[in-house]
């Protein structure tokens, strides 16, 4: 019998053909845990506002694998010295670098694993997969860790120009038809050099850089933080809010065994063994929506009323307003709403509330953009630049809004 052939490759609407570099990264590919990527979507719930908008996080760690071993084989052409071991952990770390990811990803980030981030979800996962496979993640884990003392090496996975970033404004933008979000990764990559063990771009590659910066920028207030996108996310994050303090009231609520364990127990970071890790890894955008679609049948208004908002999509209404909104503001819509449905105090924040979005391009706090100059002298992005743009991007916005039912106009 022919042993499975493992060099597959992909055929993907945005770079085209990708390959898989080596058995062991197939193998990861096709673990449980990783498959369960296809049933995480990469936008959340902004398919409410683009249609299109319906690929997963499996589509997106196959692109930053792609880009990775384009940006591998840019800087070895450039003399700089990288292992087979080190090329192979950056692969694997690019590949599991969002392998933490929750149903509908950002959305239920603090709802269904409370103050978890994903990021220390993917490295469990890692660590598990690292057990599995006889400690062949070893240097990958390290890396993504920041641990590892090439430190080029993390900005690869994890900085403000990584390969995340790269894949997912191209293909979010692709995928929703927000144009102003596509970038010209090709270049940015041809531009990546090493300085002193740090990521450079050349400088006659800085307008691809500024560029990339206004496309972030422009796909945030776009897409990310489209006040649609941002309502229905918090519609979800509700729904399970409300669904868990059901649940403690010792509610029945019809839904998979994974999403119910997660709903009945409050697990923390220290709490995360193999056993939960397994039950968190049952856990996908279906569970999710096949809860929602059955909880819209509820006995409780809330719940209820909630959740017909998502299948429907027919949601709260939400106003940008100029000022930070206060409590004052809200009561004029409380009251309306109180007219029609006799709720509690507690009960009415579910469908009156305030809140805010917060966007910024750059970050200088934060690691920055260097740019290598022709001097060999290296700079930040914000000073090299003649764009004035870019300081302006460097700062960040926030914007502030109410939310309401659309009924309460009426009333």
């Amino acid at each position: 019998m022919n042993p499975t052939n493992k060099l597959k490759i992909f055929n993907d609407p945005i770079y085209g053909f990708i390959t898989i570099p080596n058995t062991l990264i197939y193998d990861l590919i096709q673990h449980p845990y990783f498959q369960r990527l296809r049933r995480i979507s990469q936008m959340g719930m902004t398919y409410l506002v683009y249609p299109g908008a319906h690929h997963t996080r499996f589509h997106h760690a196959l692109g930053c694998l792609h880009i990775m071993q384009k940006a591998v084989q840019t800087l070895k052409f450039k003399e700089v010295s990288i292992s087979e071991e080190e090329e192979n952990a950056l692969y694997i770390a690019i590949l599991l670098h969002d392998i933490g990811h929750g149903p509908f990803s950002h959305a239920m980030e603090h709802s269904i694993v409370e103050d978890v981030h994903h990021e220390q979800l993917s490295l469990l996962f890692m660590e598990q997969l690292n057990k599995e496979f006889n400690g062949r993640l070893s240097l990958a884990i390290q890396i993504f860790k920041g641990e590892y003392h090439r430190k080029f090496m993390l900005q690869l996975i994890s900085s403000q120009l990584d390969m995340d970033r790269m894949d997912y404004l191209r293909r979010d933008s692709f995928y929703s038809g927000v144009a102003e979000g596509n970038i010209n990764s090709e270049r940015l990559i041809q531009m990546m050099n090493v300085q002193d063990d740090q990521l450079v771009i050349e400088e006659k590659g800085i307008y691809s850089v500024e560029k990339f910066l206004v496309a972030r920028r422009l796909m945030y207030w776009q897409a990310y933080l489209h006040k649609t996108s941002v309502i229905a996310e918090l519609i979800l994050t509700k729904i399970l809010k409300r669904a868990k303090e059901l649940t403690h009231k010792k509610e029945e609520l019809e839904c998979s065994k994974p999403l119910q364990f997660f709903m009945k127990n409050k697990v923390e970071l220290a709490q995360f063994t193999p056993q939960i890790l397994n039950t968190f890894s049952q856990l996908d955008d279906y569970d999710v929506l096949s809860a929602i679609k059955n909880w819209q049948f509820h006995h409780d208004f809330v719940l209820a009323e909630l959740c017909r908002m998502i299948i429907n999509r027919d949601l709260l209404k939400i106003r940008m307003v100029e000022d930070k909104p206060t409590n004052e503001m809200l009561e004029p819509y409380k009251a309306a709403f109180l007219k029609l449905h006799p709720l509690s105090e507690k009960e009415i924040d579910y469908f009156v509330f305030k809140g805010k979005i917060k966007n910024q391009a750059y970050n200088k706090e934060s690691e920055p953009i260097r740019i290598l100059k022709k001097d060999k002298s290296v700079e930040d992005v914000v000073q090299a630049s003649d764009q004035l743009n870019l300081k302006a991007l460097s700062k960040p916005v926030t914007k502030y809004f109410i939310c309401f039912p659309k009924v309460t106009l009426e009333a």
